[in-house]
């Protein structure tokens, strides 16, 4: 008798424990978090790309989700696996890299976006200062430094390095040149007035009215400023083109260009 019950005890436990499992096996994430976007962006689209997202989930899209960072870090974690649906960089050379990588689906990618490259200043700390070849960039620093995106990778500190260099000022201020993970970084350190100058997009200037723009770099003294996007090899989302195709459309564009970007396209 003992034996029996504890035998029928045993079976009650076992078939809890295996309907328990059955549960488990079941369970799968909410619709709403498998069903959601990823897309990595420049850290200078900050602003931008948020609103175009919210625009893209109104018109039926999926939810997206953004992350921001410098082009060359989001290109490396393309590289790594990251799962990113789309990529929009702010320089040809990561999307060119992962092309040639086949880390992007081909036919995908475009050009997006133009912008330009200004000289900036803590908002009513500094006069207008005309940009030309050997401009005095060194003695308007004084003891402070030159804030600009990291230009070992950083893509707005790359197209600052080249305008100095082309204009022969480079090698005065490149041992006070104080290079940030993102350009955006450097915009805040002139907006709190821990730098006196830097050197950053048009756009980023624009979003924070802590800075002024004090300079605006000539098109011809740096290599054309554009954005490209493309959507990872990898991806599976069954809408990633679909908001691609978004970035083009005439709600994507209106907000680009309120926000100063130049629209270079019409579609991949």
């Amino acid at each position: 008798m003992t034996h029996r019950i504890r035998h029928s005890g045993g079976c009650r436990h076992l078939r809890v424990i295996f309907m328990a499992l059955m549960l488990v096996a079941a369970w799968s994430p909410p619709a709403a978090a498998a069903d959601r976007l990823l897309v990595f962006a420049a850290a200078s689209l900050q602003g931008t790309v948020d609103t175009i997202a919210r625009r893209f989930e109104k018109a039926g899209g999926s939810r997206v989700t953004i992350s921001f960072a410098a082009s060359s870090t989001l290109a490396r974690q393309i590289e790594r696996g990251a799962p990113a649906d789309v990529y929009v960089s702010a320089s040809p050379k990561w999307t060119d890299r992962l092309e040639a990588g086949r880390w992007l689906r081909p036919g995908t990618l475009g050009a997006l976006l133009g912008n330009r490259l200004v000289l900036v200043a803590p908002a009513g700390q500094a006069a207008t200062v005309p940009i030309h070849h050997g401009f005095p960039l060194s003695r308007l620093l004084g003891n402070g430094r030159l804030v600009m995106g990291d230009p070992s990778h950083v893509p707005a500190g790359q197209y600052a390095r080249a305008a100095l260099d082309t204009l022969g000022v480079w090698r005065t201020v490149a041992g006070r040149v104080a290079g940030t993970p993102t350009v955006r970084q450097a915009l805040a350190l002139v907006a709190r007035g821990e730098a006196p100058y830097g050197i950053v997009y048009a756009t980023d200037a624009k979003a924070d009215p802590n800075v002024a723009v004090v300079g605006v770099f000539p098109e011809e003294y740096h290599p054309p400023i554009r954005y490209t996007v493309a959507v990872p090899a990898a991806s599976t989302h069954p809408q990633a083109e679909r908001f691609l195709n978004f970035l083009w459309s005439r709600a994507a564009r209106s907000v680009f260009e309120g926000h100063g970007f130049a629209v270079r396209g019409t579609g991949h």
